[in-house]
């Protein structure tokens, strides 16, 4: 279905299942498809939502800068759940996903039941170096430049790993997602977001301030996020890490039943 956001964007959006709305959120390059495999376990006990972020795979590409923001996309996430006339509901943030998920504990509390933090970070990661991000974001936005910039990630391996490797030799097709997800992606919005996330304050400290169940998982490979995975689950009152062993930054795709496994156990308690 499409649901229209209030600046006139339109946002592709699935749905499934009966239960407990569970929104899940994908990260800057994903797709609504990154969740995919478990919909249907995960439908069996919830109403799984998921759709694709503006500037990302079947949603609307607005050229306007101004257009992307963590702070626009948690708008987004709350418009969807309106216009499904969904009150509240157990949120899971992925990546940049975790980001926005953030922005909505923080403005509207009282619509989250349950928060399940997923290869994220609550400030800048420390690996990621801001002015090759900025670079990179120059680059993005010139005449071919996001082939060249693919061409660039592939090569650093930014988000890779022993397991994402595996899946690669091991899935048919997976690296062929891949490749679409990231040219469906529009140049201005991923340059847009890339940039915030190395320049978000450092808002650590503000998770103390979290009041409801969560769930921080994160793949034991995830050399980007695994420590700022950790300092989270440090900080929130009362936050369960899980450590998905033999994965990287994509646990339900490296290793699906531990992940699926982990996310279950949290939901049904």
């Amino acid at each position: 279905m499409r649901v229209r956001a209030d600046d006139g964007v339109d946002l592709a959006v699935v749905e499934a299942g009966e239960g407990p709305p569970l929104l899940l959120v994908h990260g800057l390059g994903g797709a609504k498809e990154d969740f995919t495999d478990h919909v249907e376990r995960l439908g069996r006990h919830a109403r799984v939502v998921t759709f694709d972020h503006r500037g990302h795979g079947e949603s609307g590409k607005p050229d306007d800068p101004a257009a992307y923001s963590f702070d626009r996309l948690a708008a987004d996430t709350l418009q969807v759940a309106d216009a499904l006339g969904i009150d509240s509901f157990r949120l899971l943030g992925y990546s940049m996903g975790g980001m926005v998920a953030r922005r909505i504990m923080q403005t509207n509390p009282d619509r989250v039941d349950a928060l399940v933090l997923m290869g994220t970070a609550a400030a800048p990661p420390p690996s990621l170096d801001p002015e090759v991000v900025r670079l990179g974001a120059t680059l993005a936005v010139e005449p071919d430049g996001m082939n060249q910039l693919r061409v660039l990630l592939d090569d650093a391996e930014v988000l890779g790993s022993p397991a994402y490797q595996r899946v690669v030799a091991e899935r048919a097709g997976y690296a062929e997602f891949g490749a679409h997800k990231w040219e469906c992606l529009a140049p201005v919005g991923w340059a847009t977001l890339v940039v915030e996330i190395v320049e978000q304050p450092d808002q650590l400290d503000r998770l103390r301030e979290v009041r409801v169940p969560t769930l921080v998982v994160v793949g034991e490979q995830d050399k980007t996020f695994l420590e700022p995975c950790r300092a989270i689950a440090a900080t929130m009152p009362g936050a369960h890490l899980v450590e998905i062993p033999n994965a990287g930054h994509a646990p339900q795709f490296e290793n699906p039943d531990a992940w699926v496994l982990a996310l279950e156990g949290f939901l049904h308690a």
